[in-house]
């Protein structure tokens, strides 16, 4: 049975309101660099971003994409080789040891009233196996791929994040990239942000910007409300 990182995926996100609202925090003045965590095959969000930096004026934001799918990778570089200030990154967000564990997933399955619930639970576990098998059989993308973005750029701090990875990895993402400009989540009513927005919904350091319930699993935006100290 073939693992379904294997193969191409259709873009989920596609001049939306979620979509539109990543392409105006990227051509918003002060940002020059981004983080995007769940670049799939750069049809989606990644065109969004790069939309988005095209129109900022202050030039071309960085815009450093991670993937764990290798050949959703090889579509990324394919798509956009033409813009240098794009990086497509082949690695796993976190390590394996950092995701976690299905009694986890059951325990919120179970106790949290998500859109996680529309599916079996039986099925949600395996996609947790799957990610997991993934990066057993590619040993070389089981790292730490945001602190090694962090210690090849040289970037402590992005100026925006999008957190749309794995549904299994947005806590301990958070953890990586906490302290951004833009903090943009993806899946908020699932298990991948449920927790960060209801951590960002309450965090003084935070404003949200826009949101919605009803887009896909739904979506949000918050502002470090210093931002513009911190990018001056």
């Amino acid at each position: 049975m073939t693992n379904a990182l294997d193969h191409l995926m259709p873009p989920q996100m596609k001049h939306d309101g979620f979509y539109r609202a990543i392409l105006k925090v990227v051509a918003t003045p002060g940002v020059r660099t981004i983080l995007e965590i769940g670049a799939s095959s750069g049809q989606g969000s990644t065109e969004a971003l790069v939309t988005g930096a095209l129109r900022n004026p202050g030039g071309y934001p960085v815009i450093c994409s991670i993937e764990v799918s290798k050949v959703r990778m090889g579509s990324f570089v394919d798509t956009w080789k033409g813009y240098p200030f794009v990086r497509g990154v082949n690695t796993s967000s976190v390590p394996g040891s950092s995701f976690p564990t299905e009694a986890d997933v059951t325990r919120f399955y179970h106790s949290v009233r998500s859109k996680l619930r529309n599916v079996r639970l039986e099925k949600v576990l395996g996609w947790l196996r799957q990610d997991l098998e993934y990066l057993a059989q590619h040993p070389d993308l089981d790292r730490h791929g945001i602190r090694q973005i962090k210690a090849e750029t040289g970037i402590t701090v992005f100026d925006a994040v999008l957190i749309d990875g794995s549904e299994f990895t947005g806590r301990v993402e958070m953890d990586e990239v906490y302290g951004a400009g833009f903090l943009m989540l993806d899946d908020t009513r699932s298990f991948k942000n449920w927790d960060n927005f209801v951590m960002l919904a309450k965090d003084p350091a935070y404003r949200l910007v826009k949101k919605s319930r009803w887009t896909r699993n739904g979506w949000a935006i918050f502002e470090r409300r210093n931002r513009t100290m911190l990018t001056a």
